[in-house]
This record gives structure tokens, C-alpha cells and sequence, in this order.
């Protein structure tokens, strides 16, 4: 039980965890439970984009692919020329008290691996939790956010996933609750 206990105390440092790209990019900030939790969203859509895809492994991929982060700290692109990490030391250090560590372990190692179609779907969830959060920088006046978005588009390896990147990139991102100028934003009337 208290391997367990200690397994769900490090998963809380991920809310405490910034993703650190954001400094490089000059607003924004995100912690990596908080990507992770988007990142799970989009992979639940694209499963729903693609009914051949094993739908629980993809969402065990995007729920345990940065968890060694909790450990490592997360590495931007800068951190990542010059500081090398050993991400396969933390997935055994965490893992292996767990009970069910192997299965985090073949999870997260199914993931790094990029060899399976849900691997790559996982992958791409990833990715487009960035561009989701990159297009939402951008339509509050982020200049550097669409050369971002535009590198993150070409580490995409999925149709499913680039058809909803070219679906977000057109949408503004405050259209799911603003797209509806009526009445009721001047004086607030149900239609």
C-alpha cells in the first residue's frame, strides 16, 4: 500500500511541474498535468476518428507519457541540445515498487518506441495539446505562436491528426462559446 501512496504523491508533482517551452516563447504557462489532461482529450477524439485503434491503450499512452516528468523536470527543445536525461532511469525508479509498475513501464516504453498506430496517435495527441494551447496564445496576439504551430504540424505522423490540426489552425478558440453575437452578451436574454 505504501509504494502506492508514495506512486499518487508523485503524481501530484505534475501539477507542479511548469512546462518550461513557454519561457522561450515569452507568455504563456502550463503545468504537466495540465497538458497531460488535454493530451488525453485529444487522444480520446482521434480514437473516435479511427475505430480500428485499441482505444485504451492510447489513453493509457497519454496519461502516463510524461509521468516521469514528476522526476525529470520537464525538457524543452532548448534544455534538450545541451542536458540529456535519463528518462529510462526514472520509468524503472518509478515503477518499480508498483505492483503494476510493469504495466505503466510497457506503456510508457510502448509510447517512446513510435512503433505502433496508437503510439503514433498518442504521439500526435501530444502534439496537438500544443497546438491547441499554441492557437489559443496566438489569437491573444502571441506573434512567435503560429512558427511554433508550424513546427509541431510537421512532427505530426497521423491523417486523423493532421485533419484536426487544420481544423484547429482555421477555428478562433474562443468560437466555441463566442461564436453567437446575439442579444444576450448586451443584456444577458435566452433565445
Amino acid at each position: 500500500m505504501d509504494s502506492i501512496v508514495n506512486f499518487l504523491f508523485e503524481v501530484g508533482m505534475l501539477n507542479k511541474t511548469p512546462r518550461s517551452g513557454y519561457q522561450f516563447l515569452g507568455s504563456g504557462r502550463e503545468s504537466v498535468a495540465e497538458h497531460i489532461l488535454r493530451t488525453i482529450f485529444v487522444g480520446y477524439s482521434l480514437c473516435k476518428m479511427d475505430k480500428s485503434l485499441d482505444e485504451s491503450r492510447v489513453l493509457k499512452m497519454c496519461l502516463f507519457h510524461d509521468l516521469p516528468e514528476a522526476r525529470t523536470g520537464d525538457m524543452n527543445y532548448v534544455n534538450k541540445k545541451y542536458v540529456e536525461v535519463d528518462e529510462e532511469k526514472a520509468v524503472q525508479e518509478l515503477t518499480e515498487s508498483l505492483f503494476f509498475g510493469s504495466d505503466i513501464k510497457a506503456v510508457i516504453d510502448e509510447f517512446s518506441r513510435k512503433e505502433t498506430k496508437e503510439a503514433l496517435i498518442a504521439l500526435d495527441a501530444d502534439q496537438i495539446a500544443l497546438i491547441l494551447q499554441l492557437k489559443e496564445y496566438g489569437d491573444l496576439g502571441n506573434k512567435y505562436s503560429e512558427e511554433w504551430i508550424k513546427y509541431a504540424l510537421q512532427r505530426l505522423n497521423t491523417k486523423e491528426a493532421k485533419e484536426l490540426a487544420g481544423e484547429i489552425i482555421k477555428t478562433d478558440s474562443s468560437n466555441w462559446w463566442f461564436k453567437e453575437k446575439s442579444d444576450w452578451w448586451v443584456n444577458g436574454n435566452k433565445k
